[in-house]
């Protein structure tokens, strides 16, 4: 059984999360044609879509989990 987090240590981690999703999401759509441009240019530019989605993948699935967390929403022991 692994240890409860403490409800502060959530919390910053909530936040730092959020305030990290939000800022991307801003940057994506403040450089959009800059980001359309690059992103389909093909060949090697074909990292910068998969490593985006990858990015934005981890950091939001990091703030779900820890805000989830944070209202005291876990999944169930196990088997």
């Amino acid at each position: 059984m692994k240890p409860k987090k403490s409800k502060r240590a959530l919390a910053i981690k909530t936040l730092v999360f959020g305030a990290l999703s939000g800022t991307l999401y801003y940057l994506l759509f403040s450089n959009v044609d800059w980001v359309t441009t690059t992103y389909t240019m093909g060949g090697w530019h074909t990292v910068y879509p998969v490593g985006t989605a990858l990015l934005f993948s981890f950091v939001h699935g990091a703030f779900a989990s820890n805000f989830l967390a944070l209202l005291g929403i876990e999944p169930k022991g196990g088997h």
